[in-house]
């Protein structure tokens, strides 16, 4: 369920309001799951965006531990016009996140955070918190 920060705006005697969709919270992380606030359904492997989630399946980019995650597997999140991208490279740290991938969102002007996961999980919802137009992906196992 998408969560809707609204701004009521009175101008020239007419009231406007715009709503920006926030990114949700991740209410849990243990080994092999993960929970969304919001979303009834359990992921291993998640990407995350203001106003949604949903399962990130490595078969549609043919991503593996090794070269790691591709700018195919972000360019969902970046569509969805967010600030900064957090990646949880997983527990152990087994996925690998190559310069390419980095530069891909640095060269469309988004800061990006590559941690592992549990720490990566704390400043995602960090960010969230403040109101940031954060989105990531995030691996749950190694």
């Amino acid at each position: 369920m998408p969560v809707y920060t609204f701004t009521f705006i009175l101008f020239d005697r007419r009231l406007w309001f715009n709503f920006v969709m926030s990114s949700p919270e991740i209410a849990s992380l243990s080994w092999g799951q993960m929970k969304v606030k919001g979303c009834s359904t359990t992921y291993k492997d998640c990407k995350v965006w203001p106003g949604g989630s949903r399962t990130w399946d490595w078969r549609e980019t043919g991503t593996n531990h090794s070269p790691g995650v591709q700018p195919a597997d972000l360019e969902e999140v970046v569509k969805k016009g967010v600030k900064t991208v957090v990646i949880g490279r997983g527990m152990s740290e087994a996925l690998q996140v190559p310069p390419s991938t980095v530069d891909y969102l640095k060269k469309n002007g988004i800061d990006v955070l590559v941690l592992q996961t549990e720490k990566a999980v704390q400043e995602y919802n960090a960010l969230a918190a403040q109101g940031v137009k954060v989105g990531g992906v995030f691996h749950s196992t190694c």
